[in-house]
């Protein structure tokens, strides 16, 4: 079954070529959307993801790290007090301008942090330590910003709304959802951003027993009135479907996939039908001699995943050399294991569905039929 097959295929080069083809547009294009999606999620919930060892306490309305509203001081006061918390740090988070030598300027995201502990980032730290930051007008830049920052060098000086900074040391990796994430120590961000001395941004707390995390929250919840405290995971789901839900960025991307779905189930269906009236005298002969359509549905449904098969290998080479070739430009994203799983799933759907309409066509063949005039 399995060379006749291969020998169908081979016989008519150009069709099983096109069908081929398809199945690898239709691959790299799913998998190419799939990515940037990942990324984009991915770069929603980075501050809360890289910083999952601790509970987020923000406003009670806040359901987006991207939008966070502003607390008194006095709420970390209030969390140290209870029992079970290690310890509270505070984090700023404010926008800024910067504009650099070269006369180019630059929206960023200022986070200011409490030393020594640095919780809330930076993170992949790439060039220099974190404690650079605790340099006079030092402030942490990203690597893979640095187009985007004027082309800022190390040790370079430039100015965040008009007050001096320089560059003390760079992450390589940190990305944001529609910004650029600095990073400073929380006196210096409160002077850039302006922000007021008796505010925080939210309250990263440590729990001393991990086991009491659940407990902690709910207790959080129920005796500090206007903040909500939250679980890393859980803040970062929120935070996701709350962006989501208010862009089109999924109708967008699913629209895509969709599409690269439908490419794919048209030229390889299109394709095997053309091949099988092409060659519509040899499957005739094939029923002639005794072979069933049970038969001939298992020969065509081979050589749609023959194709499948091969397509999907070429097209997951094509996404991983897209993947590795935009991570050197900051677009850093992984497809989980089972993400591939159901790549793989989905071109052998498309291959045995696009091998349907052949399958119609042949089985409702006379044998008769091919040898008439």
């Amino acid at each position: 079954m399995f060379r006749t097959a291969i020998r169908f295929l081979l016989f008519d080069k150009p069709k099983s070529i096109g069908a081929l083809a398809g199945t690898i547009i239709s691959i790299f294009l799913i998998g190419q959307q799939a990515g940037i999606f990942i990324y984009l999620i991915n770069a929603m919930s980075s501050l809360v993801q890289n910083n999952s060892e601790y509970v987020w306490v923000v406003d009670n309305m806040t359901t987006n790290i991207n939008a966070l509203a502003t607390l008194d001081i006095r709420v970390g006061y209030e969390l140290s007090s209870i029992e079970g918390i290690e310890t509270v740090h505070p984090i700023v988070v404010t926008p800024g301008a910067a504009r650099f030598e070269n006369g180019k300027s630059a929206g960023i995201t200022l986070i200011g942090v409490e030393a020594p502990v640095f919780a809330g980032g930076p993170w992949r730290m790439f060039n220099g330590r974190k404690e650079d930051m605790l340099k006079d007008e030092a402030i942490i830049t990203d690597y893979f910003d640095k187009a985007s920052l004027g082309d800022v060098l190390p040790d370079q000086y430039f100015e965040i709304n008009g007050k001096k900074v320089f560059n003390a040391a760079q992450s390589k990796g940190v990305r944001s959802f529609g910004g650029i994430y600095t990073f400073t120590t929380i006196e210096r961000a409160r002077y850039l951003g302006s922000f007021a001395t008796d505010k925080a941004s939210a309250f990263l707390v440590k729990v001393k027993n991990k086991g009491d995390e659940q407990r902690i929250i709910n207790s959080i919840n129920s005796t500090i009135k206007s903040v909500r405290a939250w679980k890393s995971d859980d803040f970062a789901k929120a935070t996701i479907i709350t962006v989501l839900k208010t862009s089109g960025i999924a109708i967008s991307f699913g629209t895509l996939i969709i599409f690269a779905l439908i490419v794919g189930f048209v030229i390889i269906g299109l394709t095997l039908y053309s091949a099988a009236i092409d060659r519509i005298k040899d499957y005739g002969t094939l029923k002639a001699i005794g072979a069933t359509n049970g038969y001939i549905r298992k020969l065509i449904i081979t050589q749609a995943l023959v194709i499948g098969v091969l397509g999907f290998c070429v097209g997951m080479a094509l996404v991983e050399g897209f993947r590795n070739g935009i991570a050197k430009a900051g677009t850093i994203f992984n497809y989980p294991l089972w993400l591939r799983f159901c790549f793989f799933g989905v071109t052998l759907v498309i291959a045995f569905c696009g091998s349907m309409f052949a399958i119609r066509r042949i089985t409702s063949l006379e044998p008769a039929q091919v040898f008439r005039g």
